[in-house]
C-alpha cells in the first residue's frame, strides 16, 4: 500500500498526464519511458480499485471516475501550493491552477483579454476561464475567482470591486423616432422592451429610484433571450428598449447607435465584483490575479477601455 506522502505525487503525475493528452508526452516530459508510465497509472488504479483512463491506441480520456479525481487533484494541488507559499520564508512568483469564471459577453469582451496580460506576468499560473450565460451558485467549489455583477449577500465569500457600473436603459435613434421617447418609468410599460433572463433576477421587472421615489415597472416585449450580447444586437436593430451594463454598450452611446433615456433615474446596483472563498484569500495565484483586475479597471473608464481596444486591432 502506498504511504500518504506519494499521494501528491501520484496526482501531479495524473494531472501531467491528461494535460498532455498520451503516454509517450508524458514519458518525454518526465524523462522515463512509456511503459514506465502505463505501468505507474496501473498501479493507481489498482490501488484505488477503479479505472480512471479509457485508452486507445490514438487517445486517452477520463472516465466518470477520472474526472473526479482530476478535479479534486488539480484543487488540492494548489491548496498545497498555496499552503508553501504561504509558509515560505521566501517571497515566490504565484503558481498553480486558477480557475476563473465570467458571464459570456463580458468575459468575451473584458475578461479575456485581460488574463491574456495576467498570463504574460505569470507564466507560472494556469488559467482556465470558463464563460458561462448564467453565474454559478457561489457557494459551488467550481472555481476560484467569479467576476459578479450587482449585491452580494452571502457573508462566506470575499468581494473586491473591480469597476464602478451602472445599468442603462436605452434603444436605437429608430425605434424611439418610431415609437416615441419613455419619460417617466411607468412609460416603458408602453414600450416593447427586450427582456434578459439571468441569474436569480426577476424576468421582466425594471426598478428604478431617483431621490426619494421608487418605481417599479412591470414590461413587455416581443424578444427575450439569456444572452445579453444577443439583446443589445437586437436593440441596435431597432426591436426595442433595453437594460444593460454601462461596460457592454458604452461603444454603443458613444457612437450614437444606442440612445439613453430615463437618465435622471437610477437602475438597481450593478457594480462589478471578483469574488472568491475566504478559504483562498491567502492564496498567492488569487491575490496576483484580484490585484492585476483591480489596477486594470482602476486605471480606466469603459469609454477608455473600448478606445484602447480599438487602437490595439
Amino acid at each position: 500500500m502506498s504511504t500518504p506522502a506519494s499521494a501528491p505525487s501520484e496526482m501531479a503525475f495524473f494531472s501531467l498526464l491528461v494535460r498532455m493528452g498520451s503516454f509517450s508526452t508524458t514519458a518525454r516530459e518526465l524523462g522515463i519511458t512509456t511503459p514506465a508510465v502505463s505501468k505507474r497509472l496501473f498501479q493507481m488504479e489498482t490501488r484505488l480499485g477503479a479505472q480512471l483512463l479509457n485508452r486507445t491506441t490514438r487517445r486517452i480520456s477520463l472516465t466518470p471516475e477520472g474526472e473526479v479525481y482530476l478535479e479534486h487533484a488539480r484543487r488540492i494541488l494548489a491548496d498545497i501550493g498555496d499552503m508553501e507559499q504561504l509558509v515560505s520564508s521566501s517571497v515566490a512568483a504565484p503558481k498553480g491552477l486558477l480557475r476563473v469564471n465570467a458571464t459570456l459577453g463580458f468575459g468575451r469582451s473584458h475578461i479575456a483579454q485581460l488574463i491574456s496580460d495576467f498570463a504574460k506576468l505569470y507564466p507560472e499560473v494556469q488559467v482556465q476561464l470558463q464563460l458561462t450565460v448564467n453565474p454559478p451558485p457561489l457557494t459551488e467549489d467550481a472555481f476560484d475567482v467569479c467576476i459578479r455583477f450587482g449585491e452580494l449577500p452571502d457573508a462566506r465569500l470575499i468581494a473586491r470591486r473591480i469597476a464602478a457600473n451602472k445599468r442603462l436603459i436605452c434603444a436605437a435613434p429608430a425605434y424611439l423616432d418610431r415609437q416615441g421617447i419613455p419619460l417617466v418609468p411607468n412609460d416603458l410599460a408602453q414600450h416593447n422592451c427586450i427582456g434578459i433572463r439571468q441569474g436569480d433576477e426577476a424576468y421582466g421587472i425594471w426598478r428604478l429610484t431617483s431621490g426619494q421615489r421608487s418605481e417599479t415597472v412591470k414590461v413587455r416585449g416581443s424578444l427575450s433571450t439569456n444572452d445579453g450580447e444577443i439583446a443589445v444586437n437586437w436593440a441596435l436593430a431597432g426591436h426595442g428598449l433595453v437594460m444593460r451594463a454601462e461596460w457592454d454598450i458604452t461603444k454603443y452611446l458613444d457612437s450614437g447607435r444606442l440612445r439613453q433615456v430615463l437618465g435622471g433615474w437610477q437602475t438597481p446596483p450593478a457594480d462589478i465584483h471578483a469574488v472568491y472563498p475566504q478559504r483562498l484569500q491567502t492564496a498567492a495565484r488569487v491575490r496576483a490575479f484580484v490585484d492585476f483586475l483591480v489596477a486594470a479597471f482602476s486605471t480606466s473608464t469603459p469609454q477608455e477601455q473600448e478606445l484602447a481596444k480599438s487602437i490595439s486591432r
